[in-house]
């Protein structure tokens, strides 16, 4: 039976609709529907594989034969559920790098896997790197070299449209992509076809890159597209695995371009930039991009990789970590080690969220609405969150603990959706009955991990110090990472 809202029912809703404060307004410039998807994967892997993996370099020349890549083990699998293992979320394979050899039997090339050994030419490692990551529940994506250093026509417009030709392979012929690649090393010696010499480009110009962008928003519209310049995304500027703090999510990027970008905006951001552009930050697991026998004792620790995660993601830029096969087409057992027990410490230091089941105060609640408590923050979600009334710009909240607990990282997240809206926070915690200061932040944005003394306490206080308009806080937690401990605050 269908009910009916009477007259008088009406009426007497008419006031509580008219007391319904609306949300705030959102602040700044503020991310797509793609980057709100890429934002909540936060760590993906690189795979770094191609001849140069056989010729022990970094940078193929272009002239290497197709006979060279020949892994003798492939297995993508073994590839896959090493990174998932690491708790990286999605994949980006080198499709082609600068040598211009494609890992896939593409159309417009003899420069590619249909001409090597492996798998007697009928091999198509993008497909099986895919796949897996679909079996393995990672999100997949291409990394396309605009520089090719095997074809003539290199630096001339003829070459444009073969590289749109094989972008479109991939993004046509390997389902959803989450992220599209572009390096920003662009024109310089190279075998060109067997002509040789160097070849120098115009990076703003040459390529059109906004019609190659479109393409991608026509194609995979869910993909992010990476360069210096974004559009979605960023280089951080440094490939030592840190991301600056502050990071903001914001720049300006009217004059920027794959390849010329200033490092000091890629690093920090601008607080007041007119795009979102989120930083990623990518850093090899090995001193180099591609493997190389004699590296394989220079293996990143467990230990410096959650340094890396705690600079990168915790300074709420996404991490791309590099775990490069080796010549067999495996991960090696000493990276694979590494990441599983990466991989643990991230699981043991998120299990619990000690907030969990406090009573939360706040010294104002939007419109005392309910969709704005400050319960939100604590309920595990992102699209949830507490606000204040517009004036309110430096509010605070006190977490009560059912009993002490110890802990020494503290995470907080905003609600995207409305931008980056705090610029200052402080952490206290109740010692011996009196407030004492335990950390301090500026940008919070995704996602933001502070390393404290570890405390224990039953009342712990967020303080916001600066902002200029009122918060949106999504998330806040406290955690305990055991390996990190150093000294109790009692």
């Amino acid at each position: 039976m269908t009910e009916r809202i009477t007259g008088a029912v009406l009426l007497a809703l008419i006031p509580l609709m008219m007391s319904a404060v609306e949300p705030p307004p959102p602040y700044g410039a503020v991310p797509s529907s793609r980057q709100l998807q890429w934002h909540e994967l936060e760590m993906y892997g690189f795979l770094h594989f191609s001849v140069n993996t056989f010729t022990d370099l970094e940078w193929g020349n272009g002239n290497e034969p197709e006979s060279v890549f020949s892994p003798t083990d492939f297995d993508a699998d073994q590839i896959v559920g090493a990174v998932k293992a690491g708790g990286l979320k999605g994949l980006i394979l080198t499709a082609k790098h600068h040598d211009g050899f494609c890992l896939w039997p593409s159309k417009f090339t003899e420069h590619s896997v249909k001409n090597s050994p492996w798998k007697g030419g009928k091999g198509d490692l993008v497909k099986e790197i895919s796949d897996a990551c679909r079996r393995h529940g990672l999100q997949f994506g291409v990394y396309l070299s605009p520089w090719d250093r095997n074809h003539a026509e290199y630096g001339r417009p003829g070459y444009i449209t073969y590289f749109r030709n094989q972008l479109r392979e991939l993004l046509t012929g390997y389902g959803p992509l989450f992220e599209v690649w572009f390096d920003g090393a662009n024109g310089g010696y190279g075998y060109y076809g067997g002509k040789g010499g160097r070849r120098g480009i115009d990076r703003k110009s040459y390529y059109d890159w906004p019609t190659t962008w479109q393409m991608i928003r026509d194609l995979q519209p869910g993909a992010c597209i990476w360069s210096d310049a974004g559009p979605d995304v960023r280089w951080v500027g440094n490939e030592s695995g840190r991301a600056g703090d502050p990071c903001w999510a914001t720049v300006t990027a009217d004059d920027w371009c794959p390849g010329k970008a200033p490092g000091n905006f890629l690093y920090s951001g601008m607080r007041d930039g007119k795009s979102w552009i989120p930083a990623e930050v990518d850093v090899s697991i090995r001193p180099g991009w591609f493997y190389h026998t004699n590296q394989d004792a220079r293996v990143r620790s467990p230990e410096n990789l959650m340094k890396i995660y705690f600079e990168s993601v915790g300074r709420g830029a996404s991490l791309l970590l590099n775990i490069p096969p080796d010549r067999r087409g495996r991960i090696h057992e000493n990276d694979a080690k590494s990441l599983k027990e990466f991989g643990a410490r991230l699981d043991a230091l998120f299990a619990c969220n000690l907030a969990a089941g406090a009573t939360i105060t706040a010294s104002n609640v939007r419109g005392g609405d309910a969709r704005f408590v400050p319960a939100n923050v604590l309920d595990g979600k992102r699209d949830t969150y507490w606000s204040t009334d517009d004036g309110v710009k430096t509010p605070e909240l006190v977490l009560r603990l059912n009993k002490p607990v110890t802990f020494n990282v503290v995470a907080l997240r905003e609600y995207l959706p409305l931008g980056q809206r705090i610029e200052g926070i402080a952490i206290d915690a109740k010692v011996n009955g009196v407030w004492k200061l335990i950390g301090q932040a500026t940008s919070i944005g995704a996602c933001r991990l502070l390393r404290v003394p570890k405390t224990m306490a039953s009342e712990v206080r967020l303080r916001i110090t600066a902002a200029p308009v009122c918060p949106a806080l999504a998330e806040f937690g406290l955690y305990r990472d055991a390996s990190g401990e150093k000294g109790v605050v009692k």
